[in-house]
């Protein structure tokens, strides 16, 4: 294969926004999620607490479970694909017979740049949904507070407000969907930055699986995840000991992880220069 010339080389545009659509989508989707997910969960957490604060609180830490879950597979799903979608449709430099190892660091640098488009496709969304959620929430609120509390003494959230429930919705959009494309923007952008670095570094890019060392972190993060969530089931759960629950999952979770992260750092050569 002839080294191309700047001017020979194609344009990054069509792919760069390729991936940033279907950024875009996937975050649309994930913010969806957030909000359907959380709905039914605030409606069973309510029910659940009915009976006992235990009930409650494993109706809403499932709710976020699953929402955590899903956005992380999703994030990690859709990138691989572009990944192999575009590797293989125009960068793979074994396809194309490239042995010389600055065109081969070229091709995978220009891969990445393209994948980047992916995690601003994100955040894009996620930035809409923030401040659209964001306005909505707020102008029900001052509604709310200026026409129920002044003109009707009502209380804060009186169901006979209307404004509440526009204040609820929006809580909604900005919070719930808000954050659900947020997240998933952060992911996206990270892991898509962290590829980027290590397609400036030859020795990572010759072990392949070295070059994927942002992506392994993800994956081990869902094992580390799945494992530490069922230690939930231990202790019963009451008003006192609520946030020495939660602290204890933190603190499984930052173990898991050191242990499912360990074994990937073997893949990363000794040594290497980005």
């Amino acid at each position: 294969m002839q080294e191309m010339t700047r001017d020979e080389k194609p344009s990054n545009a069509p792919y760069t926004a390729i991936a940033f659509l279907i950024g875009c989508g996937t975050s649309i989707v994930a913010g969806y999620i957030g909000m359907k997910i959380a709905v039914l969960t605030n409606s069973r957490t309510t029910f659940g607490c009915c009976e006992s604060v235990h009930k409650g609180f494993l109706h809403a830490f499932r709710g976020g479970q699953v929402l955590g879950f899903v956005l992380v597979g999703l994030a990690l799903l859709v990138l691989e694909l572009i990944i192999i979608t575009f590797k293989a449709g125009f960068y793979d430099p074994l396809a194309e017979g490239v042995t010389d190892k600055e065109q081969i660091s070229e091709l995978v640098r220009r891969l990445f740049e393209l994948v980047a488009g992916f995690g601003l496709g994100g955040s894009t969304v996620a930035l809409f949904g923030r401040v659209g959620g964001g306005i909505y929430t707020k102008a029900a609120d001052v509604g709310a507070d200026l026409v129920g509390k002044n003109e009707k003494d009502l209380a804060e959230d009186d169901p006979s407000n209307p404004g509440t429930i526009a204040d609820n919705v929006g809580d909604n959009v900005g919070d719930i969907a808000g954050m659900g494309s947020d997240l998933f923007g952060s992911l996206a952008e990270s892991t898509c930055a962290a590829l980027v670095v290590s397609s400036t570094s030859y020795e990572l890019i010759e072990t392949t699986d070295a070059l994927f060392f942002p992506l392994m972190i993800t994956s081990a993060g869902i094992i580390a995840s799945f494992a530490s969530v069922l230690f939930v089931h231990v202790n019963t759960v009451t008003e006192e000991n609520v946030q020495k629950v939660l602290k204890t999952q933190i603190l499984l979770s930052t173990l898991f992880m050191t242990i499912c992260v360990y074994p990937c750092c073997k893949v990363l050569p000794t040594t290497f220069t980005l």
